[in-house]
């Protein structure tokens, strides 16, 4: 008899007050990228996308299929509700069959932690070639021995935790199939851009890893790698989309876009050569980005780039180690816009050796640089993480890790914890004010903002205190 398999994640949009918020919903393009290589292979199954659903229609699904083999991705938002479904799953006599297999970036640094609560494999990285091997396994009539299986942990029967050897990464990630976007209901995610934007975006990935070295960054699923699609087959995908969906725009997941500018080039060839019209979004780095490559995006259907720097400070830049120069930022934000890119950065605060002086140099940058949009983040520790393992000493307090997420994180920084929050209000009201004066806002708007932007330094002094 074939395997029940069922594949899933255990974001539930419905809980997420932020998100809710922001509606801009994506599939999850990992268990799609799975499903399809089962499917390549023989192996059908179903996927329960919880995006738009619950935990009580989860269960309901595993109750009703009863599947054999359960897949769940793993991410720091998604971690408690994994913890929850598995404890499901576990703990109910018509499911004891059931083997449950996580992947995902959370697990790697987490593997008993997991195992013990439940997880009968963990697959360590790159997902697509272990989890197939993990159900060809099952579908035997002995279960043969599981360590030959590369790249996953499990429990031995001595409850020891048995880690396999590692596998190679896919060298021509060309051979990978689309995801299996058929297998769910996209029109929930076009529907609800829709109603808060009124335009609809889908998610698409040209490359796995990513070559850089950001301190704060976890690459627990592709390592320090660099591999990308061929910029032909990544049209034939965008043409598929079209072909398929009723669809707006693409949001690019890769982390440096335009790492590669004979890449980018071959790419802009395809798209205009075969009259593809498709708007599209993307991230890159700004020592990524030159004139040459933001008419190539442009000319691709790039309207808007995000340029990562996270601080306008170049002190903290260099304890990121990230390897890009705040004037280099400044310059491309501006030259996007010059050739009509949107531009968008992203801002991180409270990194450790970061001071009063460094976030004022933050502000001004964003003054300075005048991206169309930004994001602000309070930093925290990733395991598996050089700045995890910078700041491991100096935790506040040690969480309990069923209930709790590296998100929940603080450490000793600089100033007290608080302090960061008024020092968010700060950046944004200041940045606000002085847009505002230069897009000639009404007085009483502009008023507003430096109010509440002194008032915001005014709490940063009460909460200066060194932690």
């Amino acid at each position: 008899m074939a395997l029940k398999i069922l594949l899933t994640h255990g974001y539930f949009l419905e809980e997420d007050k932020k998100e809710k918020e922001i509606m801009k919903p994506y599939p999850p393009l990992g268990i799609l990228y799975i499903s399809a290589f089962l499917e390549k292979h023989g192996f059908l199954n179903t996927i329960h996308d919880s995006t738009f659903s619950s935990f009580e229609k989860l269960a309901a699904q595993l109750l009703s299929e009863k599947p054999d083999l359960i897949g769940i991705y793993t991410n720091l938002m998604t971690k408690l509700n994994v913890l929850k479904i598995i404890s499901f799953i576990k703990n109910n006599a018509e499911l004891t069959h059931a083997k449950v297999v996580l992947g995902g970036p959370e697990v790697r640094n987490h593997v008993d932690n997991f195992l013990n609560h439940g997880a009968d494999f963990i697959v360590l990285g790159e997902g697509e070639e272990s989890f197939l091997e993990i159900t060809q396994v099952l579908s035997t009539p002995n279960h043969a021995d599981f360590n030959e299986v590369k790249s996953i942990a499990y429990l031995n029967q001595a409850g020891e935790t048995v880690l396999t050897a590692s596998r190679a990464l896919i060298k021509n990630i060309d051979e990978l199939p689309f995801p299996n976007r058929a297998a769910i209901q996209l029109q929930q995610y076009f529907d609800a851009w829709k109603k808060k934007h009124g335009n609809s975006a889908i998610s698409i990935s040209t490359m796995r890893g990513c070559p850089y070295t950001c301190r704060w960054c976890s690459r627990a699923v592709y390592g320090q790698s660099y591999r990308r699609r061929s910029a032909s087959l990544v049209v034939d995908e965008i043409a598929h989309i079209q072909k398929h969906y009723d669809v707006d725009g693409l949001w690019f997941v890769d982390d440096v876009f335009t790492v590669n500018h004979k890449w980018l080039r071959e790419f802009r060839d395809e798209i205009v050569n075969r009259q593809i019209k498709m708007p599209y979004e993307c991230i890159t780095r700004a020592d990524r980005l030159s004139e040459e490559a933001l008419i190539l995006l442009k000319e691709s259907g790039c309207f808007r780039v995000w340029i990562g720097a996270e601080s306008g400070s170049q002190k903290i830049i260099d304890a990121m180690d990230r390897r890009v120069k705040v004037g280099q930022v400044r310059e491309m934000i501006q030259l996007a816009k010059k050739h009509g890119i949107q531009s968008g950065t992203f801002i991180m605060l409270g990194y450790p050796g970061e001071t009063e002086e460094d976030i004022e140099d933050t502000i001004h940058h964003l003054k300075v640089s005048d991206p169309d949009l930004y994001t602000i983040t309070i930093a925290y520790p990733i395991k598996g993480t050089p700045l995890y393992t910078e700041v491991e000493d100096r935790f506040v307090e040690q969480l309990d890790w069923q209930t709790s997420t590296d998100r929940d994180i603080d450490f000793k920084r600089s100033y007290r914890r608080r302090y960061y929050d008024f020092a968010l209000r700060r950046l944004y009201n200041e940045v606000a004010y002085h847009r505002g004066k230069l897009n000639n806002s009404p007085k009483g708007e502009l008023l507003k903002f430096k109010i509440k932007s002194m008032l915001a330094k005014g709490a940063m002094f009460v909460h200066r205190s060194i932690s």
